[in-house]
């Protein structure tokens, strides 16, 4: 009986590192990474390591089997119980704010019937791409890809898709091709309905972002929202207070149209980490607007939006 001949360096033009192998006898073993590959690479790789395997003189059998190396991507949802208190600016500004602190960062605005991430990210005018059915993200400014249902559809085209229709899109953003994102930040609807469901059910996230504004009103959807999550078992990383407190430009005196204190107060209740406060300032308006979020300048509103990031990065750090 022969002793097994390494395939190794004979794969290498064939598969790069990807692939290692012996001869043993008349049969061919072969273990072929497919990470990272979708499926059409998958197939294509796969057949050429048989084509040149069973092409060297002796073998009669090709054996290959295909391995993966288990995803490390971490999704965060970052969720509300209400429209309007400004979740998607703090998922922009979250998303650039961990891709800063050395995290590669994709966004997925799964708002699907309100999506506002092209508009905040500068890249309105921007359409994803498929390859071999996959969809491919969007490059942004901010070197955070991110896919949106706002670049599928027209920008004044109403959005009326009932649960399932809404459910099949999420998934085509979710199974995109992502690349070496690590992270993925998820910009959820408002409330408790479908879309996070079946994000729930499908995907998973390892943690959520909860946010709302001062007020009572808020806080009570922003309740329901944190107890869906825990109801699933996935853990809140923490509470964002958005419009909190107000500096009049020409005075300096600070108002608080919505209250003050009263997501911290309310975290604190509910056992669950408080992340901060970013104020109710023009600049984020004005930023936001002009597709440049905040969190990239150098104002008080970028160090309260860092702020946030430091505290959902250090989660993060503690999960790995």
């Amino acid at each position: 009986m022969t002793d097994p001949v390494s395939l190794d360096a004979m794969l290498a033009p064939v598969a790069g590192t990807r692939a290692t192998g012996r001869i043993e006898g008349d049969r061919a073993s072969i273990v072929v990474d497919v990470s990272g590959l979708d499926e059409a690479e998958r197939d294509s790789l796969e057949a050429n390591v048989r084509a040149f395997a069973g092409g060297l003189p002796g073998v009669a059998t090709v054996r290959v089997a295909l391995t993966s190396q288990r995803s490390q991507r971490l999704s965060i949802a970052v969720a509300s119980g209400k429209g309007g208190v400004g979740k998607s600016t703090v998922s922009a500004n979250l998303a650039i704010g961990l891709a800063a602190r050395g995290r590669r960062v994709g966004l997925v605005d799964a708002d699907i019937y309100g999506p506002s991430q092209p508009k905040l990210m500068g890249v309105e005018d921007a359409k994803p791409t498929a390859r071999n059915k996959v969809l491919q993200p969007v490059p942004t400014p901010f070197g955070v890809p991110m896919l949106s249902m706002g670049m599928l559809v027209a920008a004044d085209q109403a959005i009326a898709w009932r649960g399932p229709m809404a459910a099949g899109a999420l998934q085509q953003m979710l199974d995109a091709n992502w690349g070496e994102a690590d992270t993925l930040v998820l910009d959820l609807p408002p409330g408790t309905g479908d879309v996070q469901l079946t994000m729930i059910q499908k995907y998973r996230p390892q943690g959520a972002v909860i946010v709302s504004t001062p007020q009572d009103l808020a806080l009570i959807d922003a309740k329901r929202a944190i107890d869906l999550f825990v109801k699933a078992g996935i853990p809140i990383i923490g509470l964002v207070e958005n419009m909190a407190g107000y500096v009049c430009p020409s005075c300096g005196e600070v108002s608080d149209p919505f209250g003050s204190g009263g997501a911290e107060a309310a975290a604190l209740a509910l056992g669950i980490p408080f992340l901060g406060r970013i104020p109710l300032d023009m600049a984020v308006r004005i930023s936001s607007d002009a597709g440049r979020p905040s969190v990239a300048g150098d104002g008080p509103e970028a160090v309260a939006f860092g702020a946030v990031a430091d505290k959902v990065a250090a989660w993060i750090g503690a999960q790995r």
